[in-house]
């Protein structure tokens, strides 16, 4: 079941004022303007109406902003207790025209439609309850308000709407590939774990949100994965929010690609990855310099570079944990599993200092400031360790470079097979240009064999059949 907001105090006026328009509407004759919307199920059309803006109320229940409520605790809290009282409808008015990576900036997407109303008027209507909610059109709606325009447009949803009704006929506007503005990064990952949290198939999930069965398993992952540290970033009562990973998509889809394949080799070294590159993302380091996160990026060059404080808690994390003793020595040494306690907890001190510097406003001045100084020496340690990981990372790619174009030759010729069947089925062939494109084929097939016997010192079978292939005097 769904969330029930209840019923706006005005909406028995809304109501009357609603049933007065739609029998004005009928009775006038003449065509009519309706909306074709999926109602339980099934495609159904309904009157569309001219209403004005102060009947209607945004609906709490959006999840266009869900994620973003926690922005202002105090004010959602007010939103909870009371969906329709000017506190909370003020601050949904806010959340909608606010940037979800950026609460403190106008959205530049709401400017856009502001303009688009401006100048264009209201091409398409928004969709009410008979209660005046909202269900779609609400950032039209403050659009519209913001520019002063007396009334909108919208088509008015039959009597025995359900809030259930008004969560599913939301969610299914919105992934009308047409809609002018899509759900943030969280927003859309929320409204697949709600689905998820009904008990929806995931490949019902999946097709409704128009992506594969293996991206909604990502976005899944990925929810648990932000929710998870969110509980890590627990710091006396402060903490990171959803929203605060709004910016990070393409970094958390990266990371969940990595450790799956990380995964399938070594779980202790897919969890190293995993805490390494969480703590960077935390930090806000780019998406280049995320990936330069290999496991062994800590161990390498992270730790001797951190602050005292920081190696002290991760000593302390991995004490008396992941400890073998080698047989007739009598020592201890360090195993895979203490070393990804310390990852983790060189993330959780990260993650914690991260909640009370984000919550500087409410945070005492000194918390604030020494949560400010712990994250600048760790991002400082970063950087520095970044520095010689990207060395190294150029370093490999130059000696992988050579083979890396051999094998995307190979699939350019598999493709050029594929083609010359193609075309030798439908006679299009072209005889002449293929045998031009045959003989310079050999010519950069002899340069590569001659630069290959100057730069292989042992050949291998490969190198063997290449020199073999072309005579020296074709090199």
């Amino acid at each position: 079941m769904s969330e029930d907001y209840g019923q706006p105090p005005d909406a028995e006026n809304t109501r009357r004022v609603v049933k007065q328009l739609l029998d004005e509407v009928r009775d006038a004759g003449g065509v009519q303007e309706t909306l074709t919307i999926e109602w339980r199920g099934q495609p159904t059309y309904v009157q569309v109406v001219k209403l004005p803006v102060t009947t209607v109320s945004y609906n709490p229940g959006t999840r266009r902003i869900r994620a973003q409520r926690s922005y202002d605790p105090e004010r959602d809290r007010a939103l909870r207790e009371d969906p329709w009282g000017p506190i909370g409808q003020d601050y949904l008015d806010f959340l909608l025209k606010a940037s979800p990576e950026n609460l403190a900036e106008k959205d530049p997407r709401f400017e856009e439609l502001k303009e688009s109303l401006r100048d264009f008027k209201q091409n398409s209507p928004g969709l009410i309850t008979r209660d005046g909610v909202v269900v779609d059109g609400n950032t039209r709606l403050a659009a519209l308000r913001e520019l002063g325009v007396s009334h909108l447009r919208v088509g008015v949803l039959p009597e025995s709407c359900t809030w259930d009704d008004v969560h599913a006929i939301e969610l299914s506007l919105q992934l009308r590939k047409q809609h002018r503005r899509e759900y943030s990064y969280i927003n859309r990952l929320l409204a697949i774990d709600e689905q998820r949290k009904l008990g929806r198939p995931a490949e019902v999930i999946a097709r409704e949100f128009r992506i594969r069965k293996e991206t909604y398993q990502q976005d899944v992952w990925t929810l648990a994965t932000l929710n998870e540290l969110i509980e890590r970033s627990e710091n006396a009562g402060f903490r990171l929010r959803l929203m605060d990973f709004e910016d990070q998509q393409e970094k958390l889809r990266e990371l969940h690609r990595r450790y799956v394949k990380e995964s399938a080799v070594s779980q202790d070294a897919a969890d190293m990855m995993k805490e390494t590159r969480l703590a960077a993302i935390a930090l806000k380091f780019s998406k280049t310099d995320v990936r330069l996160i290999e496991p062994d990026f800590g161990a390498r060059y992270l730790e001797s570079r951190l602050p005292a404080w920081a190696s002290e808690a991760m000593r302390n994390a991995a004490r008396g944990t992941g400890s073998a003793t080698i047989p007739g020595l009598n020592r201890s040494i360090r195993t895979t599993n203490a070393a990804v306690a310390e990852a983790r907890s060189l993330t959780d001190a990260i993650l914690k200092a991260r909640s009370v510097e984000v919550a500087a406003d409410s945070a005492p001045p000194a918390r604030t400031a020494e949560a400010t100084k712990q994250v600048a020496e760790i991002r400082a340690a970063f950087d520095d360790a970044l520095e010689p990981a990207g060395k190294d990372a150029r370093v490999r790619k130059r000696k992988q470079a050579a083979q890396d174009r051999i094998k995307d030759a190979c699939q350019d010729i598999e493709q050029c097979i594929t083609d010359l069947v193609m075309a030798r089925a439908s006679r299009s062939i072209d005889e002449e240009a293929f045998d031009e494109a045959i003989l310079h084929f050999r010519a950069v097939l002899g340069k590569l064999a001659a630069e290959t016997a100057r730069s292989i010192r042992v050949p291998g079978d490969g190198v063997s059949w290449l020199l073999s292939a072309v005579p020296p005097e074709s090199r």
